[in-house]
């Protein structure tokens, strides 16, 4: 688990965000993106007119899970995440604007 990116290489915008299960949302989104279903209309945009060559997915960070039952980490991983967005320095203009929803 942890936070993760996918980058549009011609224009610099970034979806920043994290997940549970990485393996599992970045099949979600090529698999959204190749069927034109990604909830994020800019980015589903971006793909269709630039193709997949242009994108990179990368992982920005792993948050690995404490040994205590009933552990969530998603207050973590919010945290994580808000911290990978400043360090980047994303604004709304470098920023895909809709969320994925997290894997579980």
């Amino acid at each position: 688990m942890g936070v993760y990116r996918v980058l549009n290489t011609v224009t610099g915008k970034s979806l920043v965000a994290s997940s549970t299960n990485l393996p599992a949302i970045f099949n979600r989104h090529r698999a959204q993106l190749r069927l034109g279903l990604h909830p994020d209309r800019g980015l589903q945009k971006d793909w269709n007119e630039l193709g997949s060559e242009a994108f990179e997915f990368e992982v920005l960070d792993t948050l690995a899970p404490p040994d205590e039952p009933g552990y969530d980490p998603s207050g973590d991983l919010s945290v994580l995440e808000q911290l990978w967005i400043a360090k980047l320095s994303l604004v709304a203009d470098q920023a895909y604007s809709t969320k994925p929803k997290r894997a579980s």
